[in-house]
């Protein structure tokens, strides 16, 4: 005895969609940018950058809470050996607190 097997198109009905002959306009390719585009990064956006690597590296302790000289100071006398780089930009632009603040002093504690 054998039994018929049954399809899934035998209870559905099979509906094909009408095609729509437009044509989409291809788009031409973007021109690539120029690299004088690209925007420039000051030598105080590169500064910030240092100080910013500065306050993410664990070595030198914690980083919240104090100024980044204090943070320079206290690494140096636990012998961790900060980098002089780190103390010269922070001594050059002492009002700034963009440059004497932690990355974190904006969040409380």
């Amino acid at each position: 005895m054998t039994t018929k097997r049954r399809l899934i198109t035998d209870s559905f009905k099979v509906v094909k969609k009408a095609r729509r002959h437009v044509k989409r306009e291809k788009r031409p390719p973007t021109p690539p940018q120029k690299e004088t585009e690209t925007c420039t990064v000051t030598e105080r956006d590169m500064e910030l950058q240092e100080l910013k690597q500065f306050d993410l590296e664990l070595k030198y302790g914690p980083c919240t809470g104090i100024s980044r000289l204090q943070r320079w100071e206290r690494a140096q006398l636990y012998g961790l050996n900060p980098p002089e780089e780190i103390r010269e930009l922070v001594m050059r632009a002492h009002n700034d607190p963009q440059f004497t603040q932690s990355l974190w002093s904006d969040y409380p504690l």
